[in-house]
């Protein structure tokens, strides 16, 4: 297999987060937020994007996922604290961060949390605040049988992502491992995700004072339209954008995106 080399870092409660790098090393620096669910491991037509990119993205497992080490009941607003140590152990007094999906809660809480550091902050087919969850027995349930069913439809032959033609990702290691790695290796994160987005987030997107992009899919079916608009409503400047697709856009929206980051004008040096 050639999926990108893992490294971990040591938090000072003592967990630990798994995370790759990707990009230009001198590129401006990004902690990336993934998706609920995802992982480090990126497809390689996104790593194609952010190696053209200006960017250093550091792309972490939160909590639960990949190999982090779980964190029970921890909030969204947690991600800064974790997004702080990873910053940290780079030397990186300013960044910028991106999150996809149920990423974008958490790349917003730290933009938020840690507006004195954060430069811009992007979220692309980002949510809001959900109803509470069910109990965590029935989350894990209905998570599990999720997982299940995509790893049924890979085993039948099915694409990595399953609206994008393409080859069988069985037949592809590395697509088999980021798949086991999400959908089955990663339960914990995804329970943890789901019942943290049903509670406070615990900050206010009021009190976001860096620049904000929201991105969403014309053709979005995963996640509602009001979910952008209550982004943009909620934090004070920000700005939407919209492109031709899904959930999940092309890799020219990826570029726009990264585009954008980078124009917060940081080196990996800055701080």
């Amino acid at each position: 297999m050639t999926l990108p080399t893992t490294d971990e870092l040591a938090t000072p409660d003592g967990r630990v987060l798994r995370y790759c790098l990707y990009g230009p090393a001198d590129g401006v620096p990004v902690i990336f937020h993934s998706g609920s669910p995802s992982c480090r491991w990126k497809r390689p037509d996104l790593i194609g994007v952010m190696e053209r990119s200006r960017l250093r993205l550091l792309v972490y497992d939160r909590p639960g996922y990949g190999g982090s080490t779980r964190q029970p009941g921890r909030s969204v607003a947690d991600a800064a604290a974790d997004t702080r140590a990873l910053a940290d152990a780079y030397g990186w007094g300013r960044f910028g961060v991106f999150g996809g999906s149920g990423g974008g809660p958490h790349a917003l809480a730290t933009a938020a949390l840690l507006g004195d550091r954060v430069a811009r902050c992007a979220v692309l087919s980002g949510i809001m605040p959900r109803p509470p969850a069910p109990p965590e027995e029935q989350v894990r349930s209905s998570v599990t049988r999720n997982g299940a069913g995509v790893m049924e439809k890979i085993a039948a032959g099915g694409p990595e992502v399953p609206w994008v033609p393409g080859p069988p990702a069985r037949d592809d290691p590395d697509a088999v491992a980021r798949l086991r790695a999400t959908f089955v290796e990663s339960i914990d994160g995804w329970v943890d995700d789901t019942l943290a987005f049903g509670r406070p987030w615990g900050f206010d997107p009021g009190a976001i004072a860096v620049p904000v992009g929201s991105w969403r899919g014309s053709d979005d079916t995963a996640v509602p339209a009001e979910d952008e608009a209550w982004i943009r409503a909620s934090v004070p400047g920000a700005r939407g954008y919209e492109y031709s697709g899904g959930h999940i856009p092309g890799v020219d929206t990826y570029g726009e995106i990264f585009g954008w980051l980078a124009l917060s004008q940081l080196t990996a040096h800055d701080g």
